[in-house]
């Protein structure tokens, strides 16, 4: 797999090749997450819009160079302001649409707020350090001291060990309790899709009412029932069909190849793991 040099080191990326009038696709994973653990939801999402697709391991997961140092409540925010516009600069891909899972939710709607984005597609997205949150990670530390997580991690990442302590270490401790990025979204005016689970151990739709709240443009939201934190695992056919139809019913969207049953995504301006 390709590596681009970036200046905190190498990351390991992939392109799915796609039309190139359109804004490409920006893959963004969740806190234990890299390239691998998207399975087949990159080549379905390309597949389906015709569009160039970018994903990524972020520093320290998967195969990319080691993360630099230690993560703190404001490395979401590194990871928004300088690590990704230095990697699409070196990639030259310009106002791309973002998509999103947990962490990487995040990192979009941050990212979306300060740089120019076509649009914004965040998935189970996080807002603020929310108490559910908090008891799943802690779940999550249990059932990788007891082993089939630390299994499962071992075959997706270099350095497994490192990238679990440094994700669940954040989460639980003291100074990230108060992480709150509701108010740094003023400046996110493209247009985003929320999707988000009704049986998220990780999370709740409060998240999302955050987001429409501090988010600065129009905010469509899709809620699936009986669903967890991996929407794009659970229910891809549903997944990739609001994604289409979210990205062809804006002004401007460009047709996709196929025309799958639009979902039910509504406009809501009138209403795992991270």
């Amino acid at each position: 797999m390709p590596t681009v040099a970036l200046s905190r080191g190498p990351v390991e990326y992939t392109v799915l090749e796609g039309r190139s009038e359109t804004a490409p696709l920006v893959l963004l994973h969740e806190g234990l997450g890299c390239i691998a653990m998207w399975r087949r939801f990159p080549a379905r999402l390309a597949a389906a819009t015709g569009r160039r697709t970018l994903v990524f391991s972020r520093h320290g997961h998967g195969s990319s160079g080691p993360a630099p140092s230690e993560r703190t409540p404001r490395s979401l925010h590194e990871e928004a302001h300088e690590v990704l516009p230095e990697l699409l600069g070196r990639l030259g891909l310009h106002r791309p649409v973002l998509v999103g899972h947990s962490e990487g939710a995040s990192i979009a709607l941050l990212h979306a707020a300060t740089h120019p984005v076509e649009a914004v597609v965040a998935i189970a997205p996080h807002l603020f350090a929310e108490e559910r949150t908090l008891l799943g990670v802690a779940a999550a530390r249990t059932a990788h001291a007891s082993g089939p997580l630390a299994k499962e991690l071992a075959f997706y990442h270099q350095d497994p060990d490192t990238v679990f302590r440094r994700w669940s270490g954040l989460w639980l401790s003291e100074a990230f309790r108060g992480w709150d990025i509701e108010g740094d979204l003023s400046g996110a005016t493209a247009p985003a899709l929320l999707i988000q689970g009704d049986d998220d151990p990780y999370g709740t739709t409060a998240h999302l009412d955050a987001a429409e709240r501090g988010l600065g443009g129009p905010v469509q939201r899709l809620e699936l029932p009986g669903c967890g934190h991996t929407p794009h695992l659970e229910r891809t056919d549903e997944v990739v069909d609001a994604i289409g139809t979210f990205l062809t019913s804006r002004p401007g969207g460009a047709s996709r190849p196929s025309d799958p049953a639009d979902p039910a995504v509504q406009p809501s301006r009138q209403e795992a793991r991270p």
